[in-house]
Parts: C-alpha cells; sequence; structure tokens
C-alpha cells in the first residue's frame, strides 16, 4: 500500500499550519495514498509559551484539529495527526497524537509519555515537563496498514513503550518528531531502524524540518522504515514537502516467520 508523509517547518500561526496540512491531504489523496503522516506540533512550534498560551485550546476548539478531520472526510483519507499542543479537561497541557479515520472521525488518541527535559552540549536547553502533562497510556488503533502503535518523538528513547507495543504485534508504528539538529544527526536514524527491527514492525516517521519562525532548527530526515529495518523513504534535512512510500504488507509476516523475535521474547525478572 502507499502512504504519505508529511515533512513540515511549522510555525506560530496554527491557521497556516492548517492550511498545509489541507493542502497536504489532498495532495496525498490525488497521489495515491490511503494514509498520511505528520509530524509532531503539526498545529503549532512556539517556544515562547506565553504566546503560545493563546493558541492552546481544548479538542472541540482546536481549528487544526477541525480542519485536518473535515480534510479527512472529504478526501475518505486516514490522517494519523502527529501531535497538537492541546488543553486537557484539567487545564493543563497535552502533547496529544490522533488517528482520524476516512470519514474524520477521531478513533485513538495518544498523550506524549516521556517529557523532553534535557540540556545538550549545544547549549539547547529543553523541558517541556514545565508546561506539559505526561501520558500514562499505551496506545494502538486499526487502521488501512494494520494494527497501528501511537508514540511521538522523545519516546524513541525508551525502549518499554515499544516492546508494549510489539507485544501487542504492531504491525506499524508512527514516532512523529521534531528531533533536534544534535541529536538527529547522531542518534536518528539508528534509533528508528532499531524500533522497526525490535518490533518487527513497520516505522513511520514524519518530522519537522528547518528553520522554524520561533528561533529553534529540527534536524528533519522523515523516514519509513521496514521490518527488517531497510529505509524506504529518506526525505532529507533541506525542506519542507510530501513524500511517499510504497508498503508490502507480507513483509511483516515474512520477517517475523524468518527472526520470530516478539514470539521468542521472554520476561526478565526485575
Amino acid at each position: 500500500m502507499r502512504i504519505a508523509l508529511l515533512q513540515m517547518t511549522a510555525g506560530i500561526d496554527p491557521a497556516v499550519n492548517a492550511r498545509a496540512i489541507d493542502d497536504a491531504v489532498t495532495a496525498a489523496k490525488a497521489g495515491g495514498a490511503q494514509m498520511l503522516f505528520t509530524p509532531e506540533m503539526s498545529g503549532m512550534i512556539d517556544r515562547d509559551r506565553v504566546r503560545a498560551a493563546s493558541n492552546i485550546r481544548r479538542e472541540d476548539d482546536d481549528p487544526v484539529l477541525r480542519t485536518a478531520r473535515a480534510a479527512a472526510g472529504r478526501e475518505g483519507l486516514f490522517v494519523a495527526l502527529g501531535s497538537l499542543a492541546i488543553e486537557r479537561e484539567d487545564g493543563l497541557w497535552a502533547n496529544r497524537s490522533f488517528a482520524i479515520d476516512a470519514h474524520g472521525a477521531i478513533v485513538a488518541r495518544y498523550d506524549k509519555m516521556h517529557m523532553f527535559d534535557v540540556a545538550l552540549a549545544s547549549g539547547e536547553s529543553w523541558r517541556e515537563s514545565a508546561a506539559y502533562a505526561a501520558g500514562e497510556d499505551v496506545v494502538s488503533c486499526d487502521s488501512p496498514l494494520g494494527l497501528l502503535g501511537l508514540t511521538i518523538c522523545y519516546d524513541l528513547r525508551f525502549p518499554a513503550l515499544f516492546e508494549a507495543l510489539g507485544n501487542r504485534r504492531c504491525d506499524a508504528i508512527a514516532i512523529p518528531a521534531a528531533f533536534t539538529v544534535p541529536t538527529g544527526r547522531d542518534h536518528w536514524h539508528v534509533l528508528l531502524r532499531a524500533r522497526a527491527i525490535e518490533a518487527s514492525a513497520f516505522v513511520i516517521a514524519a518530522a519537522q524540518v528547518g528553520e522554524h519562525e520561533d528561533g529553534r532548527r529540527t534536524y528533519g530526515h522523515s523516514l519509513v522504515v521496514d521490518p527488517w529495518g531497510e529505509v524506504l523513504l529518506d526525505m532529507g534535512e533541506e525542506s519542507p514537502g510530501l513524500g511517499f512510500a510504497e508498503l508490502d504488507l507480507a513483509r511483516i509476516s515474512e520477517v517475523r516467520a524468518q527472526l520470530p523475535s516478539l514470539a521468542n521474547r521472554r520476561a526478565i525478572a526485575k
């Protein structure tokens, strides 16, 4: 089957980003895709949290989510909306991913579990937990690809989450991201390939790229990796755009038959 990935340079205005997603849904459908994947923080990237607060809404009021749902229903396309900044019922913020079916209905939600609280040698410092509440639940859902596991960016570094998704026998795992350039250059490809190999599943990682309005820079290299760890698509770090990949779903059972690591897995005493 054919899928599409949107590599974005999201800015601080949700309306502009919503139009980019709407256009991508149309182009993905025209290009023969059955699913579209978008990056982490598809609706807005803004490190100024005071300014960002005026654009963070509850689900029912979020204009980017509304646009994505309408576009999915209009085009008859399943959309894995990487994530949006969403106000929770308790007033805290969530970094939330959505799976939207071809009728525009939300079929799954996932709140990012692992908060990006780091101080890099490059001088970049991030403390996601200062604004966002961590999610608690492992989430998977049915999709045109089969069972789809949902994760977000920094989750990539925590194998237990991917072990749980592997135990569910997910056919594909979405890892939308806004990876920093220093960590991306050293870790992005190797970690994504490892997660695909461990789960014997396709890994689909739509990413943010380039210089953003708020001053940050992201790594790009939106990737699709097959269950053997082979990279099927790498969109590079030069520019945003739409990429397509052809997935042979029979590859999942072929790999699991050759190397049955999921079946051979044993619980390790702690």
